[in-house]
């Protein structure tokens, strides 16, 4: 354990309850531009999340690895909130429903619906990609 670990407060959430909820090192959050990764003190800034891999740093310097859907973080007075529509461990995807998620996103896609219809399936389908191929960086099948 180093004793001069610059720490600050980390909450992510998500609609199914709080995933984490302590002091942490480094946050990296999958953005639009790639990742993104939060120290202690950093600056005041608000941020889009997208599908994809978050690590977090705990306060000794563990790792912590999850998939997180879209959503926003706050970053603000060495405090930093997450809030995702989804978040679980790699470990925890089953990746057989995931697949069926996927092949029935790409169904409705390719049927003739609505704007809105073809949206949710294009992010139905990105959460399915994502979870796919962040779950098989851990060997899971």
């Amino acid at each position: 354990m180093k004793a001069d670990r610059k720490t600050f407060r980390l909450q992510v959430m998500s609609i199914n309850g709080v995933f984490y909820d302590d002091r942490a090192s480094e946050i990296i959050l999958p953005c639009e531009d790639g990742e993104y990764a939060i120290l202690a003190d950093h600056e005041e800034i608000v941020l889009a999340i997208y599908n994809g891999k978050m690590t977090i740093r705990d306060s000794i310097g563990d790792k912590i690895d999850a998939i997180v859907g879209v959503g926003s973080a706050q970053i603000a007075n060495n405090r930093v909130i997450v809030l995702v529509d989804t978040v679980e461990k790699p470990e925890d995807i089953d990746r057989n429903r995931a697949q069926r998620a996927l092949e029935r996103a790409e169904e409705e896609m390719r049927q003739n619906n609505s704007i809105k219809e073809y949206y949710t399936a294009q992010a139905a389908m990105a959460r399915a990609l994502s979870r796919l191929k962040n779950s098989s960086d851990y060997g899971i099948d």
